[in-house]
């Protein structure tokens, strides 16, 4: 009997990114393909390697805080945010209750600046390019947000250790107000547009799956956690700040593929809309023109303005030239805190030996536990199929690379 000929189908590599404009940053995948089915994903990163945990080792604990902007820089305030409940933490300070307020509706602000980021980029590399166009008009106005309380549009350096920068401008809790009228219904355009769109379905559905199980082996968090239906969440599952007293739901998907990512972080904004709503209506109403002399022991200074005005006398200029020279001391201690950012778990640890610096400091990055799932998520499918499921992780390489 004759042998049939055998032929040997090779594979071949290639490279996907770091130049790809659907990389979404520095992102280099090796991706073994068989035509064009992904047979491997093998991601490189540390293109953009700054060494950010040594860095804020050497600095004090208020110059440290840059750093922290600089990460994710779609999410900036909910960095913040974590690195001021850490340091809080080991201090065994409280914060007023309008401050908390504040802190939580940038933090809302913030999800949506990420969100509005993430979805429109994602169409916009599957080939829908009108959202992005609507949305990122949107976007300019929360950028606006953040500059009138920091003078920054994106680096703010506003959350700080002990509470805010310096309190808010009047008129800026109406112009929220307004935005968060308006907003929903450009979001209703949006929807229009895309959810019950055939070809965007059609390229999102059963395309990158996630299970439960390969969710919380891999570590995943936020909306990559619960799109494939695990209800956790932070600002419910471990609440924080003023989070307990709202009124707010968890969004679910079911099938842990890119549609249910979509519809996650349309009904997150949804929900933050709802808790910006509600953070509007409950807010004290009392100033924050605090002196230095009433925060306790002169540890720290950055939580609440200073009225230049009343405070001329030269023990103030010295103890704010020291504060922001020398820093202040924290006690020797271990904390880790975690705040549901954007993204998902974000969280500092801070190992402090009774100095102005951190002696340990680390960060956890969700973006960096879910690039790690790329493999799993895109094999079997087509070249095609590697920009969507990029799009829907939502990563971004200065908190993965650090």
């Amino acid at each position: 009997m004759k042998k049939p000929n055998l032929k040997l189908i090779k594979t071949f590599n290639i490279n996907f990114g770091p130049q790809h404009p659907a990389a979404h940053g520095v992102l280099r995948l090796v991706l073994e393909l068989r035509g064009e089915l992904v047979l491997k994903a093998d991601p490189h990163i540390g293109l953009l390697h700054r060494g950010t945990e040594k860095l804020m080792e050497t600095k004090s604990y208020l110059q440290g805080l840059p750093y922290l902007d600089r990460l994710d820089y779609v999410s900036m305030m909910a960095q913040e945010h974590a690195y001021a409940l850490t340091i809080e933490t080991l201090l065994k300070i409280k914060i007023p209750k309008k401050v908390q307020y504040i802190r939580v509706l940038f933090c809302e602000l913030t999800r949506l600046l990420n969100h509005i980021m993430s979805l429109t980029t994602h169409a916009l590399d599957v080939g829908a390019f009108t959202p992005f166009l609507w949305a990122f008009e949107e976007r300019e106005k929360l950028m606006e947000f953040y500059e009138r309380v920091s003078g920054a549009r994106m680096h703010a350096c506003f959350i700080r250790p002990g509470g805010i920068s310096k309190d808010i401008p009047l008129g800026l809790l109406k112009d929220i107000h307004n935005f968060n009228v308006q907003f929903s219904s450009r979001l209703d355009e949006i929807e229009e547009l895309l959810t019950s769109n055939r070809i965007w379905r059609n390229r999102l559905q059963n395309v990158g799956l996630v299970t439960k199980q390969d969710a919380n082996a891999f570590g995943f968090s936020g909306p990559l956690l619960r799109a494939s239906g695990v209800p956790w969440d932070l600002r419910k599952s471990m609440p924080y700040e003023i989070y307990n007293e709202l009124n707010f739901k968890i969004a679910l998907g079911v099938n842990g593929d890119c549609l249910s990512r979509y519809y996650v972080r349309i009904r997150e904004m949804r929900e933050s809309l709802s808790i910006i709503n509600q953070c509007l209506n409950a807010i004290p109403l009392q100033n924050l023109n605090l002196n230095w002399k009433s925060i306790e022991n002169l540890k720290i200074n950055s939580s609440l303005s200073t009225n230049y005005k009343n405070n001329v006398s030269m023990e103030y200029i010295i103890q704010h030239f020291k504060l922001y020279s020398l820093g202040f001391k924290v006690d020797t201690g271990i904390s880790y805190v975690g705040v549901e950012a954007p993204k998902g778990e974000f969280g500092v640890h801070i190992t402090s030996l009774n100095n102005t610096k951190p002696y340990r400091c680390r960060l956890r990055a969700p973006g960096f536990f879910h690039l790690q799932g790329i493999d799993f998520m895109s094999k079997n499918h087509y070249l095609a199929d590697i920009v969507t499921i990029i799009g829907t992780q939502d990563i971004v390489f200065g908190e993965i690379d650090r």
